[in-house]
């Protein structure tokens, strides 16, 4: 397997032009389905009030920087932008407990993306223009070490490039788009890559109550308010 650093390397000489050339054989429009935005309905989920929907709550990376980015977009803490990665935590007496890597989307009581809105049918994303990069670039990915692949397992591919289910795969796009799709796909595998050496450069175990929850970025270890601990 190769090192996190070598994959940098790999992500940072992709070319674009070979990335864009992917996407256009494989095609997408976004239909504004909100598919991606919302909870998961092949599984069980819990609701505001306790009780279950139909689907695990979204769950889309989000790196610190990322978040304070959407901080600036309005009047946000950093607890209506992010929450602790749920995986590895654990449901103790009084809430989640345990260790974490990274930080999710916030989510509302349905478990959607709080920052997704529905009107007549039609998905909108309250933060588009600073969306974060996982959001930008779905439903692709790029084949390298270290970085993410969003919502299981890819249903094409071509070359570097992986694409994730998704109702709007086999659209036509426009070179343009597809150009842009590929710039931003390129700037998340390097930031991805640049991230998980971050993480595994700064990270320090510390002790943790039975009732605590510790996340672990690229800038150390924070409680869930996203304060250094």
């Amino acid at each position: 397997m190769e090192s996190l650093e070598a994959e940098l390397a790999r992500a940072r000489d992709l070319d674009v032009s070979d990335l864009a050339d992917a996407i256009e054989s494989i095609g997408f429009e976004c239909t504004r389905c909100g598919a991606c935005c919302k909870a998961n309905e092949d599984s069980e989920g819990p609701r505001g009030d306790g009780e279950a929907v139909g689907g695990d709550p979204h769950t889309a990376t989000v790196f610190p920087d990322e978040v304070r980015e959407l901080q600036a977009t309005g009047d946000y803490d950093w607890r209506d932008v992010a929450r602790p990665m749920p995986y590895g935590l654990s449901e103790g007496p009084d809430g989640p407990e345990g260790e974490t890597f990274e930080w999710a989307l916030q989510t509302d009581a349905c478990g959607d993306c709080t920052f997704y809105e529905e009107s007549e049918g039609d998905g909108r994303c309250t933060v588009h223009d600073d969306r974060p990069l996982i959001c930008a670039t779905y439903p692709f990915s790029v084949a390298l070490g270290g970085t993410s692949q969003p919502m299981g397992e890819a249903v094409d591919e071509a070359g570097m490039v992986r694409a994730h289910e998704c109702e709007g795969l086999g659209r036509d796009i426009s070179r343009a788009d597809a150009e842009d799709l590929a710039r931003a796909l390129k700037e998340r595998a390097i930031r991805e890559l640049a991230e998980a050496i971050g993480v595994r450069d700064n990270y320090e175990p510390v002790e943790t109550g039975s009732d605590e929850v510790v996340v672990y970025d690229s800038e150390g270890a924070k409680t869930p308010d996203g304060a250094s601990r």
